[in-house]
């Protein structure tokens, strides 16, 4: 019997002639109603399910948000021999079996889009001025240790010029300076799950 097949219209509750701002709406949604860091208090089972199910709303705009893409997965969704379904395992089979068709490297092993990736670049906009409230501390942390630096040496200039320099490691780690996705992937659980509230009470309505 052949592997379930995934209905990421269905997924993304969009029907198949869904327009790509549509689907970036969807996309949008779904994935804040599965984001795993809004869960604070879930046990490992439950965030571990959540983070499928991330996945799974990844790769469905992954495949959907791509004319060319879309197109071949409308195809293969048309001549499928089993059922469709909107569980995870069988968005991992579907890329395991034709993910080659989207790269088109058919030695390399397929991979799935990165469900972090695409949620930082679909709520840049939205994420970056909630990072950069929460990461701009770095900067400050950085002058810190940097002017702890110039005391080592012993000496005013010395304080001054580690000052300097620490401002400039700080701005590195500044949100200003990094890939949105990268500084919200790095910032604490607690962060995480304050900026993810913002946006579903901005996208959503509410959290």
């Amino acid at each position: 019997m052949s592997s379930p097949f995934p209905n990421y219209y269905e997924l993304l509750h969009i029907t198949p002639t869904a327009t790509s701002d549509e689907i970036r709406a969807a996309y949008k949604k779904e994935s804040l109603r599965t984001h795993p860091d809004r869960l604070g208090n879930a046990t490992d089972e439950e965030k571990r399910a959540a983070t499928e199910k991330f996945q799974v709303v990844a790769d469905a705009y992954y495949v959907l948000s791509d004319p060319v893409r879309r197109k071949e997965y409308d195809v293969l969704f048309a001549q499928r021999t089993s059922y469709s379904t909107t569980d995870p395992g069988a968005s991992e089979s579907f890329f395991s079996r034709f993910a080659n068709l989207f790269t088109g490297e058919s030695n390399e092993a397929p991979q799935r889009p990165d469900a972090e990736g695409v949620f930082g670049d679909v709520f840049e906009d939205l994420l970056r001025p909630e990072v950069e409230k929460h990461a701009s501390w770095w900067t400050y942390l950085g002058a810190a240790s940097g002017a702890g630096l110039g005391y080592i040496v012993a000496n005013i200039p010395g304080m001054i010029m580690g000052g300097y320099a620490g401002n400039r490691l700080g701005a590195i780690r500044d949100a200003k300076g990094k890939p949105v996705a990268v500084v919200f992937a790095q910032l604490g659980g607690s962060q995480k799950a304050e900026i993810l509230k913002i946006l579903a009470i901005k996208v959503l309505g509410s959290i």
